[in-house]
């Protein structure tokens, strides 16, 4: 496999009376478990990103990929989500399927999120209805094999990075990138692009699982000691942290990339990155910053412990601790040497937590999950 994957490969879903049709022709023939559905959310974010890798991981092994949404009307084939939420559901569980799914996200007892405890619940009741689950890191491993998952089908793999998308920063592109979103090259610019308000509209009350109020009282703090740092916001749902930096007199740019395409650009006018996370799966822009050659400070949040090594490929803080993360920008500001030992250590570390790298941990999930041909 070489690494990348395109989601255009996959057909256009068959509609209406003839897609009931051809599902029952062509399911009549199927043996049991020969063919691997990949479901992601049909939202176009990072869940159907997965199911585009993971489907292409399966496809270049060997495996019989079937249409997902052919899935619902088949029989005891192989159903794999990448939302645990939707596998979840009893049309799933009581299928006649064999089941794997991501439980990516949540964690009980989470105010303003029932939707985490009623998940781990219904795992919990029936343990042993998936026989593969992926998780991307370590809270998340614990978390299913206390709700009585056998620890043999959890496998810990992180969120990937396509390193083609995201290339190393260099002189020209770091200045190409300035001009386009209007940055004084004289700047220390901080970036932070994760969706952190409720809702895809303006944002303005806080999912308070991101950190927007920690990440609001860092930047404040560390432009307090440092009157040239500047913020660069992408990403829907902004609005609370747009307003407190307002409130707070710290200067921003916001900007609305059109697609996922664009993100690397945005990394290339970055002197650091921040994530102030609470909870979360990766995020992505762990190792997205650490691939385009971006000092990263981060919370121990998500799979960013098991990622990051402190001092060596990024700033790593406790949860909760804007002092720590304000320390942690000023350092990679003051310490040039620093910042340049977190660019080449970084960008090692998204080399190894490539999609071509963590294939091989994906077609060890695979294997004995779903039937190949001659297999």
């Amino acid at each position: 496999m070489n690494g990348s994957f395109d989601a255009r490969r996959f057909a256009a879903p068959v509609r209406g009376p003839v897609r009931r049709a051809t599902v029952g022709l062509r399911t009549r023939d199927w043996p049991d478990h020969s063919r691997l559905f990949v479901l992601g959310d049909a939202l176009g974010w990072a869940l159907d990103d997965e199911a585009a890798y993971v489907s292409a991981v399966a496809r270049d092994a060997g495996y019989v990929l079937g249409q997902p949404s052919w899935a619902r009307d088949s029989r005891r084939q192989v159903v794999f989500h990448t939302s645990h939420f939707a596998a979840l559901d009893p049309i799933w569980t009581g299928s006649s399927h064999r089941l794997g799914m991501a439980y990516f996200h949540g964690r009980p007892g989470t105010p303003g999120f029932p939707e985490f405890d009623r998940a781990l619940e219904s795992l919990a009741r029936d343990p042993d209805r998936f026989d593969r689950i992926q998780v991307t890191h370590r809270e998340l491993e614990l978390l299913v094999v206390a709700a009585g998952v056998d620890v043999g089908r959890v496998h810990r793999i992180p969120i990937g990075i396509e390193l083609e998308r995201f290339p190393l920063v260099d002189p020209e592109r770091r200045a190409g990138a300035r001009a386009a979103f209007g940055l004084d090259p004289d700047a220390f610019v901080v970036g932070s692009f994760q969706k952190d308000g409720v809702g895809m509209g303006d944002g303005n009350e806080p999912k308070a699982i991101k950190g927007p109020d920690v990440l609001v009282e860092a930047l404040a703090l560390a432009h307090g000691e440092l009157d040239r740092l500047v913020v660069l916001l992408t990403g829907p749902a902004r609005g609370y942290v747009r307003t407190e930096l307002e409130r707070r007199g710290v200067p921003y740019v916001h900007r609305l990339l059109p697609d996922r395409d664009g993100l690397a650009g945005a990394y290339h006018a970055l002197d650091a990155y921040v994530v102030p996370s609470r909870q979360e799966a990766g995020p992505k822009g762990v190792l997205e910053s650490m691939a385009t050659g971006v000092p990263l400070v981060t919370t121990r949040a998500g799979q960013a412990p098991d990622l990051v090594v402190e001092g060596t490929n990024g700033n790593l803080v406790d949860v909760d601790d804007p002092v720590g993360l304000a320390a942690g920008l000023l350092q990679v500001e003051r310490d040039p040497e620093l910042a340049d030992r977190f660019r080449v250590a970084g960008r090692v570390t998204a080399e190894e937590n490539s999609h071509a790298a963590l294939a091989p941990l994906w077609r060890a999930l695979l294997e004995g999950f779903a039937e190949r041909p001659g297999g």
